[in-house]
C-alpha cells in the first residue's frame, strides 16, 4: 500500500500572510485540522488548528475589543506555523509514513511527488481507514488470533489447517512466552467454504487459537 493510495488529494492550501482568523474559518467550515502554507509553489510550513487556537488572546485578557481585532487582523499564519515540514512521498509504503508520524508525534503530512510537488496529505484518519481495509473488517467472515512458536513455515501451517476456507487478510507480531521463547501471532480473518468451522480445524491441526 502506497501513500497515493490513501492520502488526501489537492488539499486545500495558505500563505504566510493569511491572516490566522481566516485559517481558523476555512478549517472549521470545511472540518480539517491542519493546513499546508505555500509560497511561490514551494511548501515553506504547516499549521494546525491548535497552533492557531494557541495564538488567540485569552478570555481574561484586559484589552479592549477594538485592540483584539487589531491584534488580530495583524496576525498572520507565517508567525504560528511549524517549519521544517515533516512530508511523506507519493510513492512510499504507508507504514513507513506511520511510523514517521508516530515518532514525531504529528497527526498528518504533507504529500510531495517526484518533483516536490504538495499533491495530497495523508492524516491519521487515512492510516485507519488503510488499517481497517488490511484487517478485511467490511467483508465479515471470521476472525481468529493463533499463538503460534516464532520459526519458519509457522503461518504456512496455519494456512494449511484453515482451507478450505479463503484467508482474506493477516496480520502478524512477535512475542515471547513466560519461559523467554519467541512465539508469533496471527490474527487472521477468513470467508466462504467452513469459515464458520475453521477454529475447529485449526486447533484439530494442534495450534492454539486464543479467540
Amino acid at each position: 500500500m502506497l501513500v497515493r493510495d490513501w492520502m488526501t488529494r489537492d488539499p486545500l492550501t495558505v500563505t504566510p500572510d493569511t491572516p490566522v482568523m481566516d485559517a481558523l474559518r476555512i478549517l472549521k467550515e470545511r472540518g480539517f485540522r491542519r493546513l499546508p502554507v505555500m509560497e511561490g509553489g514551494r511548501l515553506v510550513g504547516i499549521t494546525t488548528r491548535k497552533d492557531l487556537k494557541d495564538a488567540m488572546p485569552s478570555k481574561a485578557t484586559t484589552l479592549s475589543v477594538w485592540e483584539l481585532n487589531y491584534l488580530l487582523s495583524k496576525l498572520t499564519v507565517a508567525e504560528m506555523m511549524a517549519r521544517p515540514v515533516l512530508t511523506a512521498q507519493e510513492d512510499e509504503y504507508m507504514e513507513d509514513a506511520a511510523l514517521r508520524m508516530q515518532e514525531h508525534g504529528v497527526g498528518g503530512l504533507p504529500v510531495l511527488d517526484a518533483a516536490g510537488r504538495v499533491t495530497g496529505i495523508i492524516t491519521i484518519t487515512d492510516v485507519l481507514r488503510a488499517f481497517v481495509d488490511i484487517m478485511g473488517l467490511k467483508e465479515g467472515g471470521t476472525r481468529l488470533t493463533l499463538d503460534m512458536p516464532d520459526t519458519p513455515g509457522s503461518l504456512a501451517r496455519a494456512a494449511q489447517a484453515a482451507q478450505p476456507s479463503n484467508i482474506i487478510s493477516v496480520a502478524t507480531y512477535g512475542h515471547h512466552d513466560e519461559g523467554g521463547q519467541p512465539r508469533r501471532r496471527f490474527v487472521m480473518r477468513v470467508t466462504g467454504e467452513g469459515a464458520r468451522e475453521v477454529k475447529d480445524r485449526v486447533r484439530a491441526a494442534g495450534i492454539d487459537v486464543l479467540d
